[in-house]
């Protein structure tokens, strides 16, 4: 590693860990508390080597020997009992006192990353799987507070006592107390090679944490796949890799520290020995009892001059897993530019040339897109899958941001919205249901739409055409769904997502496939529901089955990211085109078998 970027190394450390310590300023109150706690503890140290001065010249002086104005046969054990208890009261001070900190800026920081993760683009998500963003949010977080708190703990109690035990060193006999002070700068140069190896380490280790909880993540998810086409064995050799792969990462970081602390050791106690070598030929006029607690107090030092050098460890991993959080903490959020707001819109929808690629991509995925949807119409979006469909439904919520054309709601650009107002003007029902672990009223009855009077709820539901099931479920409109809505059919799944939307009462629908998982006989309910619903509203449909959108007012064939054909279902057909062909090909498919 270059000068230079060793230099860049330190002061990214530094920047890092200052930003991080500033999530413990909220608890300073505790943190005094617990500072003061470790300095009691720490001032406790050599007293207890002092005493033993006492102890030893008590032996020769006999029964007239005294200690603080007593008969040291009473005033010792005295000693001993209040030394103890003065030590505990500094032990508790500090060690409850900095555990509140350090739970405190768990959540803190739990609480903001998962604040952060609700204010972020699509494209983020896009980008990161939700293992890594998960293991961000549980594994890091672990670990940065072993570098904001439990670091300090150790940096503050175990210095401290350092400094307590040179002092009463240099007040015994300074000479022989700068032989030990010598040997600190090989300690340093020790620790300051070592923290740059455990920090490179530390992120191999959380990336590959990251991969162990992505994989789990994926099978739970997926778990009806994974068991209906044999995917046991592959899920378990790439759980198995992913896991071996954290072992050899933490084994590497346990080697460097290992050979690091035995090292550490090994200096300290050279230093040692020869301070005994100086003591015993150095003794002069000095008592027994004194170069007792000399050499008591001098061997007090190494454990903690050893915990000091091993915190680096700790400080580095907590430095690397700051690292990731602040990346996405400083991630840019969702744009929100917008101003207006608005109580209602009629729900005209008008695109002009509208353009757009994904970002970070240079592939056209829509291309001079221009229609209008005047208030209660229904517009079809159909054509195979990649054509643009799906993503020209998700720039109306903006999902997305567009950055060529526009895109207009009763005659005002998306973007001029305020994100909150314009997406309660949509209600949305896609392919990919999405349920909570809740109540099945809660679950239709979600976000905006939460306290909504039950009646609303059930009468939402019915016109859904899923009352009936619901009823049915054991604590009906109160039965838990399970994750996902794991407990129901893929039907009953998307029934509630569509009464979800019709409670929301919105003057757009977009129904993004959303009667792929029905039935045909729940599919005819839902058709019918969403007929009457429909009614004074603007929706745009996206129809894999052309059957459900025949009697659209408008329906537009897309294909490679443009509008190829428009007009009414007959007038499709009549032109014999690329919708005729669609629809002969699905008729063909769908014709019952005799």
């Amino acid at each position: 590693m270059s000068d230079s970027q060793k230099e860049s190394f330190a002061r990214s450390s530094i920047r890092i860990y200052g930003r991080l310590l500033g999530y413990v300023k909220p608890y300073w109150l505790p943190f005094a508390v617990s500072i003061f706690g470790f300095m009691i503890f720490a001032s406790s140290q050599p007293a207890m080597a002092g005493m033993l001065k006492y102890f030893v010249d008590g032996l020769t002086e006999g029964a007239s020997a005294q200690f603080l104005g007593v008969p040291l046969i009473w005033g010792f054990p005295l000693f001993i009992i209040l030394i103890a208890v003065y030590q505990g009261i500094g032990s508790f001070l500090g060690n409850y006192y900095i555990a509140r900190v350090s739970l405190g800026v768990v959540h803190d920081l739990r609480t903001a990353l998962f604040d952060n993760l609700l204010t972020l683009p699509n494209r983020y998500f896009d980008n990161n799987n939700s293992g890594h963003l998960v293991s961000r949010v549980t594994f890091n977080v672990t670990m940065v507070t072993g570098a904001a708190t439990d670091a300090i703990k150790v940096v503050f109690r175990e210095g401290m006592t350092v400094l307590f035990l040179f002092g009463y060193l240099l007040w015994m006999n300074w000479k022989l107390t700068l032989v030990l002070i010598a040997v600190l700068p090989l300690i340093g140069l020790l620790v300051n090679s070592t923290s740059k190896k455990f920090r490179k380490q530390s992120k191999k280790i959380q990336t590959a944490m990251g991969d162990v909880t992505h994989v789990t993540s994926e099978t739970i998810t997926g778990y009806r796949v994974v068991r209906s086409f044999g995917g046991e064995t592959y899920e378990s050799d790439r759980f198995e890799k992913a896991s071996e792969n954290n072992r050899l990462r933490g084994l590497k970081m346990v080697r460097t520290g290992a050979v690091f602390t035995p090292t550490l050791q090994l200096v300290t106690y050279g230093a040692m020995a020869g301070v005994m070598f100086l003591v015993l030929f150095l003794r002069g006029d000095a008592t027994a009892g004194d170069l007792v607690a000399y050499i008591t107090a001098a061997g007090m030092l190494p454990k903690p001059i050893r915990q000091l050098s091993e915190v680096s460890a700790n400080i580095q991993k907590g430095i690397a897993a700051a690292e990731s959080i602040f990346e996405q903490l400083d991630e840019e959020p969702e744009k929100d530019t917008g101003s207006i707001e608005r109580d209602r819109i009629s729900g005209r929808i008008e695109v002009k040339n509208l353009s757009f690629h994904y970002p970070e991509t240079d592939k056209v995925v829509l291309q001079d897109i221009n229609f209008a949807v005047e208030p209660g119409q229904m517009v079809a979006l159909v054509g195979r899958s990649g054509s643009g469909k799906s993503t020209l439904a998700n720039l109306i919520p903006r999902f997305y941001s567009h950055d060529e054309g526009e895109i207009l709601l009763d005659g005002v650009e998306v973007e001029q919205y305020r994100l909150r107002n314009l997406r309660r003007h949509i209600a949305l029902v896609t392919q990919h249901v999405t349920l909570f672990n809740d109540t099945v009223a809660n679950n239709i009855a979600y976000g905006d739409l939460a306290g909504a009077p039950r009646e609303a709820i059930i009468e939402a539901a019915e016109a859904a055409y899923a009352r009936e099931f619901i009823e049915e479920l054991p604590q009906g409109f109160d039965t838990l769904v399970g994750e996902n809505g794991v407990l129901l059919s893929g039907g009953q799944r998307q029934r509630l997502a569509i009464a979800r939307a019709l409670l929301r009462d919105a003057p757009i629908l977009i129904l993004d496939e959303a009667t792929s998982a029905l039935d045909t006989e729940s599919e005819r309910h839902i058709q019918a529901a969403l007929d009457r619903v429909m009614e004074g509203r603007t929706a745009l449909v996206i129809a894999h089955r052309l059957s459900t959108i025949e009697k659209a007012d408008i329906i537009m064939v897309m294909d490679k990211g443009q509008i190829v054909e428009r007009g009414s279902h007959a007038e499709l057909i009549a032109q014999n085109g690329y919708y005729a062909r669609l629809h002969s090909m699905q008729f063909q498919d769908e014709k019952p078998v005799v």
